[in-house]
């Protein structure tokens, strides 16, 4: 048996050795750290969580964002994508294809052109008129997620509230304590 699982680890180990590595020259992964791309920089993909992309040059790729903002200050030649946070686009940015929000806000600049899509879903888009979009404008807000969780939870508060306060009663009633 040790011989065995001695053979195994050896073959592991020898195709770990084996492996090619991933190579992403260009891209910018973060984990809690800021990135930030030069007016004169270039990265190809921009990927951050617990932190913001501030772009103030060109993403030749997609910029996600989990749990901060995204900024683009020229060009980001693909899609945008942003969980919990803000993207925000300075006057005359230009996003290649689609623009995404899932529970944040999208705030954009004067003549802010989108190729595709533009989606904002439970949260709001702040635009003005000369802002073109390619694609679709969907723009779910924030109300139709929260109004019904809230009224869900007042319920619940209403219902365990009214039990504990009966209980409270019955407890009273008695001159002395039940026995369990």
């Amino acid at each position: 048996m040790k011989r065995c699982l001695y053979y195994v680890c050896m073959l592991s180990l020898a195709l770990a050795g084996l492996a090619i590595p991933a190579h992403a020259n260009r891209d910018a992964v973060q984990f809690g750290s800021t990135i930030h791309v030069a007016r004169d920089a270039t990265v190809h993909d921009a990927v951050c969580f617990f932190c913001s992309v501030e772009a103030e040059g060109t993403v030749e790729g997609d910029i996600v964002v989990f749990f901060g903002d995204v900024h683009i200050g020229t060009a980001a030649n693909h899609d945008v994508v942003n969980f919990f946070g803000q993207i925000s686009a300075e006057d005359n940015a230009h996003i290649g294809n689609d623009m995404v929000s899932m529970f944040g806000s999208i705030r954009l600049g004067e003549d802010v052109s989108i190729g595709k899509d533009m989606v904002a879903m439970f949260g709001g888009v702040q635009a003005p008129e000369s802002v073109t979009v390619g694609g679709n404008r969907v723009v779910q807000p924030g109300w139709i997620l929260w109004g019904p969780l809230l009224v869900f939870a007042v319920v619940i508060i209403v219902v365990v509230r009214e039990i504990r306060h009966h209980r409270r009663r019955q407890y009273m009633h008695y001159p002395y304590p039940p026995r369990p």
